[in-house]
């Protein structure tokens, strides 16, 4: 005689459609019982996605090498060819960050994956000698949409990992999506030293077929939560709280810098360093290290705000790009390559670091505020999640305007190093005030 064995009832259950009605990341016993599984696999997934959309995002900050005298560009014209991406994917994370929570993350992610075909199909058509600046400049404007993902990613993977784990969850989803930056340029220095600059369009038959697997494999592994219902409210009541903008503010500086950084090094060090980088290539042989190391900390900053705190974190770590960016500055005056090249990697890391710890610091603020209410402080965190990535990412384009106008007015880029100094001065002292200081409204475990 056989014993039918009930399965354990705290399991989750997908239905049709790939939801999932019963969500409860905080109780041990349902994470253990399969909870940690199915998030881990979407996790995975997003990871993949996440990581091409970043390298779409981050194509024109490659392109741009291959736009050699024939396209009749200057250096000016360049630096708004990557600033554009920019402002349209800080743009798009606002919409992107609710999508998930209207159409479901495995359906949305499927979706944004096949809309990068778009940018990337677009500049496998237009990219040749004669085409007009305008042409191009929508052709990068439109590669903003990869910019979209990430927060479309990160509001899906807050809500699939509880609390304590949200900090490592979220680094490692964030970090594997970065990563996207140097893998572009690693694959833009793969083209450039094998083809040539004459040819671009490789770069694009190499993504396409790597959209098309992202979106299959979102299809067949990923799952919707309809416990993340969509909250039209969410955003207007998470800018009126302050903390909503202080964070924005962090993440200017950390996440703004790091992206900003990414798509225009490569060009500083051909303006800057013209003499050392005759050609487009020997500039592709270092554009590729910062962003890399920068996302690979990236999870690090996460964990270590897991332990220490992410405001603590966050300090420290904005003195350190204060540093940073001390020493390029240095660099530059001097005309020293390998103290600059330090001083910039150092950013990119540091950048990197403060990512993991700045985007951990927005769910534990409203888990302090709301200790009692997990479905508030969740509801809460996802919006700013949204509005603190697209703030955030805007900062990239700053630092591409405060790049293009610093060499435009001094030939140098030293005023936009003063400006990033006392930008990054600015963040650890409003971080120590707002999170460190002791005071009676202070916010605990922060």
């Amino acid at each position: 005689m056989t014993l039918a064995v009930d399965k354990p009832q705290s399991q989750p259950e997908p239905r049709r459609g790939r939801w999932i009605d019963d969500w409860r990341p905080e109780d041990p016993g349902f994470w253990a019982d399969g909870g940690a599984k199915i998030a881990r696999r979407n996790l995975v997934v997003s990871i993949l996605s996440e990581h091409i959309g970043f390298s779409i995002w981050s194509l024109w900050s490659v392109f741009v090498l291959f736009l050699g005298p024939q396209y009749g560009l200057d250096p000016a014209q360049k630096f708004l060819l990557t600033s554009a991406p920019t402002l349209v994917g800080a743009v798009l994370r606002l919409p992107y960050t609710f999508a998930v929570a209207t159409f479901g993350g495995r359906n949305w992610t499927i979706f944004s994956a096949l809309m990068l075909l778009v940018p990337t199909i677009f500049a496998g058509v237009i990219l040749e000698p004669g085409v007009s600046f305008t042409t191009l400049l929508i052709c990068a404007s439109v590669a903003g949409v990869g910019g979209g993902n990430f927060a479309s990613s990160m509001a899906n993977i807050n809500a699939f990992y509880p609390q304590r784990l949200k900090g490592w969850a979220l680094g490692i989803n964030a970090g594997g999506g970065n990563i996207g930056v140097a893998a572009v340029q690693l694959i833009g220095l793969l083209v450039l030293a094998t083809a040539g600059a004459a040819h671009p369009r490789y770069i694009v038959l190499i993504y396409l077929p790597l959209i098309v697997i992202a979106a299959v494999l979102a299809a067949i592994f990923m799952d919707n939560l309809t416990h993340a219902s969509n909250d039209k409210r969410a955003m207007r009541d998470v800018i009126r709280d302050g903390h909503a903008w202080i964070m924005s503010l962090l993440y200017i500086g950390t996440f703004g810098s790091f992206i900003g950084f990414g798509f225009a090094f490569g060009q500083v060090l051909q303006v800057q360093f013209k003499a050392d980088f005759a050609t487009p290539v020997q500039a592709a042989y270092l554009t590729f290290l910062g962003p890399l190391l920068g996302s690979l900390i990236r999870p690090v900053g996460g964990m270590l705000a897991d332990r220490l705190g992410g405001a603590v974190v966050t300090f420290w770590n904005f003195v350190a790009m204060a540093l940073g960016a001390v020493l390029a500055l240095i660099a530059s005056q001097q005309h020293s390559l390998p103290l600059f090249v330090t001083g910039f990697v150092l950013l990119f890391i540091f950048s990197g670091l403060g990512n993991g710890s700045t985007y951990k610091m927005i769910p534990a603020i409203f888990k302090a505020k709301f200790p009692d209410d997990e479905r508030e402080a969740r509801r809460l965190a996802t919006a700013l999640i949204g509005v603190a990535g697209a703030i955030g990412a805007a900062g990239g384009v700053l630092v591409n305007l405060a790049f293009r106008q610093s060499f435009l007015e001094y030939k140098t880029g030293d005023g936009a190093y003063i400006a990033f100094i006392g930008y990054y001065a600015l963040c650890f002292l409003v971080t120590w005030v707002v999170y460190l200081r002791r005071s009676p409204g202070k916010l605990t475990n922060v």
